[in-house]
């Protein structure tokens, strides 16, 4: 099989990124999944799992972790989603200097190999056809077997640790069929609201879902009472252990560095290679799962944290891919990511003027995320990814009361971007993922 057969078989898939016309609690089944994986010999329960899930910060949480176990000298199974550019970047190993084989990527070190991908999706497709066909609990999604071929793939590497992020709940994600040594919970906030809930309350129980073997490490950001209430409910009742960045995990910050005060040690000076002072907070939750680790006999060496936190890349993220104009990308993508980000712009960026290429998906909080970034712009791009699920320029016109250019792609955007910056000037491209992963690739 070809890689680009491989790829468009993966396409023919129910794709529940894409389409957003589905009943959450009657088309995912945790079940499906897990009868799946019996069938190719449980490659999860192979693996030490480090599992995060959360509304904001889930995959910088889990880069800084990965990152951390690997300066620590452990090859480190990567699981993130949605990609930017590539399915390969879903699934990455992170290997130590003494052990890294793979040729390096600039931005997603140790992606799967388009050979190795092939390879997995032929061997699986005949099992997954014939699953499809018999199976009680319906037919297979992407994501499912997406997340089968990583398990494997992450067995068969024998990879050290596996650190996995959820997709959009917990409860139901297919990455829930993995057993974790530690859970962890970034910040909680409305998100996906017709199919979590529309209660915070709600989207933690769904989020908390993950924590579900008894005796299990739970190591949760600050949160919101209504959250962090249902997040202490969940743990007491499968008698996990629970620890909370702003009580047992604390981190401070000056003007040229910052330190954690961690469940175990002290971190004095650090430097983190991710911007905005939010990912502060996502360096503390990720310092605290890693030293939970200590309670299964694995204490790190500071030096591993300390360096983890420096080397961390996570592209996409308050990304900076352009000087003169300044060009970052940011896929906030719900209101609490989008108050994150005109805080981290404000507090880290010089410009002349700022010019905000936007477009959001369907299902987001359109009117909430447009009125948080309206203050920093000067100038406004509206404009949509080339998926279904993108909201349409119009509809996020009327949120705008300054002069807008309204194009049909993000390609069309970006021309425009450029030709209205200055060098001193900033383009803040946002929104979405998808916006952000397709104006990193036009022109490439």
């Amino acid at each position: 099989m070809t890689y680009p057969e491989a790829i468009r078989y993966l396409n023919s898939l129910a794709n529940y990124e894409k389409n957003i016309n589905y009943s959450y609690s009657e088309t995912l089944k945790l079940e499906r999944i897990q009868d799946f994986l019996a069938l190719i010999g449980n490659p999860q329960k192979f693996l030490r799992v480090i599992h995060i899930a959360g509304t904001k910060g889930k995959g910088s949480t889990c880069a800084l972790v990965a990152y951390i176990l690997r300066e620590a000298g452990f090859s480190v199974g990567l699981y993130t989603s949605p990609h930017l550019n590539d399915f390969r970047e879903r699934i990455r190993i992170l290997c130590p200097l003494v052990l890294r084989k793979r040729s390096p990527a600039k931005d997603f070190e140790g992606m799967i190999s388009q050979g190795a991908l092939s390879s997995l999706v032929k061997e699986l497709k005949p099992v997954i056809n014939k699953y499809n066909r018999q199976s009680k609990y319906g037919a297979l999604s992407f994501f499912e077997v997406y997340t089968a071929i990583a398990f494997l793939y992450f067995k068969r590497e024998q990879i050290n640790f596996a650190v996995l992020e959820t997709g959009m709940g917990g409860r139901l994600d297919a990455t829930n069929a993995a057993d974790a040594l530690v859970c962890g919970i970034t910040p909680l906030s409305f998100e996906h609201v017709q199919k979590l809930g529309n209660t915070l309350a709600k989207i933690a129980a769904e989020k908390a879902g993950i924590i579900k073997n008894k005796g299990v490490i739970v190591v949760s950001a600050r949160q919101e009472r209504e959250a962090q209430e249902v997040i202490l409910r969940r743990c007491k009742k499968i008698q996990a252990d629970l620890y909370t960045v702003g009580r047992q995990i604390k981190y401070f910050k000056d003007k040229n560095s910052f330190w954690i005060r961690g469940l175990k040690n002290d971190y004095k000076n650090l430097r983190l290679s991710l911007l905005g002072e939010h990912q502060l907070a996502n360096a503390a939750l990720a310092v605290g799962l890693v030293e939970a680790l200590s309670f299964y006999g694995l204490n790190l060496r500071v030096t591993a944290i300390r360096q983890g936190l420096d080397h961390a890349v996570w592209p996409g993220r308050c990304e900076v891919v352009g000087r003169n104009p300044l060009i970052i990308l940011d896929g906030a993508q719900n209101l609490a990511s989008a108050q994150v980000l005109r805080k981290a712009i404000r507090g880290n960026f010089g410009y002349k003027k700022l010019i905000l290429v936007l477009g959001i998906s369907e299902d987001k909080d359109i009117a909430g995320i447009c009125r948080t970034l309206n203050p920093l712009a000067d100038e406004i791009i509206l404009t949509r990814a080339a998926t279904s699920r993108a909201a349409d320029p119009a509809r996020l016109a009327r949120y705008f009361k300054r002069k807008l250019y309204l194009t049909p792609g993000v390609k069309e955007a970006k021309l425009l971007a450029k030709s209205l910056a200055g060098k001193k000037d900033l383009i803040l491209v946002t929104g979405s993922l998808f916006v952000v992963g397709e104006f990193r690739d036009v022109g490439r």
